[in-house]
Order: C-alpha cells, then sequence, then structure tokens
C-alpha cells in the first residue's frame, strides 16, 4: 500500500510539474461564440453607401483573457486563406498579457472557405463592414472596455484593417458608437488608392510586412504612409527583412513557398472614380481580375525571427495604448 501511495504522490507531483511546465497564461478564462449581423455587398455598394445588400450571419470567437471588470480587445481580421493559424498564434500571445481576442470569421457565413485563387468572389471591402459591425457586439458586451478595442488584420484582412480608419467609411457604415483605439494591417494590400484616403481617424496606425513579400509589396504601402503622413497622421510602417507574406504563421512552409494559383495584383494600380468604380489606372477600365495586371504565384512562409520581432513590437505597442501594466 505504502508503494502504491508513494507512486500516487509521485504522478501527482509530476503531473503538476508539466501543467506548470506547459504553463496557463495564454488560456482563455472564458470563451464565447457572437453572432454578427452583417451584409455582402459589392466594393461598389460599399463605396457609395448602399445598404441593399445581401443580410449576412457570421461569427466571431470571443476569448476573454484572464481578469476581472472590462478588458481590452483586439479584433483579428483573417485573409484570403480564412481561419489560419497564426489567428490561434496571435490569440494566445494576446490573452497571455490580459487582451481579450475576437476572432472574426468572414467567409463560413458566405459559403466560402478561400479567395485566394478566386478574389473575385468577394468584394474586398466587405471586412471593413464586417469589423464595424463587430464593434456593434463588443461595445455591447459587459466583458469589454469599448475604449479599448484594436483591430489586427492579414494579408485582405489587413488591407481591411488599413481602410476601415478612413473618416468617410466611418460616417457611411459605423453606427456602433465607438472608434477602434488603433489599427494594426499585416502584409496589406496598399494598391487601390480611394476617395478621401488620407483622411483618416485621430488615432495610431502601424503597418508591419517584409520586404521579401511578392504578393502584397510593402513598397505601395510606403507611398501610402508617406502621404498619410504628410497630412499629419500617426502612422508608421515596420519591415523585416527577408520576411515573405504570411510571415507569422507558425505552420508556414520554411523557406517561404510558391503558391501557384494564388492571384497577386501587386502589377496593378487601381484608383476609385465616380460612382464608387474601381478603375484599372492602366488601362482606364473597370478592374477586372482577369486584367493583365494580375499575376499568380506569389511566395507565402514563415520566418520565425520576424513572427518575434513583430510580436514583441505588437505587445509593447498595445500595453502602451491600452495602458497596461
Amino acid at each position: 500500500m505504502r508503494q502504491i501511495a508513494a507512486i500516487a504522490i509521485l504522478i501527482g507531483v509530476s503531473s503538476s510539474a508539466c501543467a506548470a511546465e506547459i504553463g496557463t497564461k495564454d488560456f482563455a478564462a472564458r470563451t464565447e461564440l457572437r453572432a454578427i449581423q452583417t451584409l455582402t455587398l459589392t466594393d461598389e455598394q460599399f463605396l457609395t453607401g448602399d445598404t441593399t445588400g445581401k443580410p449576412t450571419t457570421l461569427v466571431g470567437q470571443l476569448r476573454i483573457a484572464q481578469g476581472a471588470g472590462r478588458l481590452p480587445v483586439v479584433v483579428l481580421q483573417h485573409g484570403s486563406s480564412g481561419f489560419a493559424p497564426n489567428i490561434e498564434y496571435w490569440s494566445r500571445e494576446f490573452n497571455a498579457v490580459g487582451i481579450s481576442t475576437f476572432a472574426l470569421d468572414g467567409f463560413t457565413g458566405r459559403g466560402l472557405t478561400e479567395v485566394n485563387s478566386n478574389q473575385a468572389l468577394l468584394g474586398r471591402l466587405n471586412f471593413v463592414l464586417d469589423n464595424y459591425r463587430a464593434l456593434d457586439v463588443l461595445a455591447a458586451h459587459p466583458r469589454v472596455d469599448p475604449q479599448r478595442i484594436a483591430l489586427m488584420g492579414f494579408s485582405r484582412g489587413g488591407q481591411a484593417t488599413l481602410y476601415a480608419s478612413l473618416k468617410r467609411f466611418h460616417q457611411m457604415w459605423n453606427k456602433s458608437g465607438v472608434d477602434f483605439a488603433a489599427y494594426l494591417p499585416f502584409y496589406p494590400d496598399c494598391m487601390t488608392t480611394y476617395v478621401g484616403d488620407t483622411d483618416v481617424e485621430n488615432r495610431p496606425i502601424r503597418i508591419f510586412g517584409g520586404t521579401a513579400d511578392d504578393y502584397n509589396p510593402i513598397s505601395a504601402c510606403k507611398a501610402y504612409v508617406e502621404r498619410l503622413k504628410g497630412s499629419g497622421h500617426d502612422v508608421a510602417l515596420t519591415e523585416y527583412p527577408n520576411a515573405s507574406h504570411a510571415f507569422d504563421n507558425p505552420l508556414g512552409a520554411q523557406p517561404a513557398a510558391v503558391s501557384p494559383t494564388y492571384e497577386s495584383v501587386r502589377n496593378c494600380r487601381i484608383q476609385e472614380a465616380s460612382g464608387g468604380i474601381l478603375v484599372n489606372v492602366e488601362t482606364q477600365r473597370p478592374f477586372n481580375y482577369k486584367d493583365a495586371c494580375v499575376v499568380h504565384g506569389p511566395h507565402l512562409g514563415h520566418d520565425p525571427a520576424a513572427t518575434e520581432a513583430a510580436t514583441r513590437a505588437v505587445k509593447a505597442f498595445l500595453k502602451e495604448t491600452f495602458k497596461l501594466d
């Protein structure tokens, strides 16, 4: 009996040691699935304020961090691949420092799983509206501090995050009564110029990308950043040497690999014209994914060093922005 008791004690000590080793700081104290009532629109409908789009119900995963009272939240908006592993990565990183996360699924409720190989399946500006509709839900949640909600998106979601900052879009579509505390686009598509796109909300914008990104080249974002700075806005761009697109995906290829069917507009210049029409600047005709400037085969892959550096930078920025200890 003594032997059995001793073994039991050893097992108990071993289990406790394992649990301590694993750590639980990045575990959510509670997880909720929340419905988001939004619309599915063409980009033209979004740009003209046309509300006759298709009513759509999406779902967001709210991970409430450990802690008491109303907590800060980061809304996480996926890219063209859908709910990729980087969403889980960032959720855990933020939860570990007391920041809740709301990961929004913009595809499943629309019958989609990915649009990398056919970007025309969904207007890009839908995600901007979805992000505003997420504010409706989060601002009313008893465990969310409505003044401390940041928006962070990746690729297509990064583009939505970047342009969700436009005052014009807020005035047309954001009915929540609150604004995002900060905008953090990761490797966004900056190939489109919108009317009034230097008139953004008075909130910090922090853009992150890799120099080797041949899906959404960071050079286009640099040009936009200079225009925003010229208008007196708090914006900064951080680039990581040799990092490719989706560098923060922990399950991504190492080294980065070609995705032959993926569509990129890296050679296009797109501009909003009268009536909310997006025009190919080169042809002066409405932009289409069949245009000659659309190319295939960008590289995607994980870069551990860039991921680590970006994680430190983002967490430090949010701790300051949210006034966390």
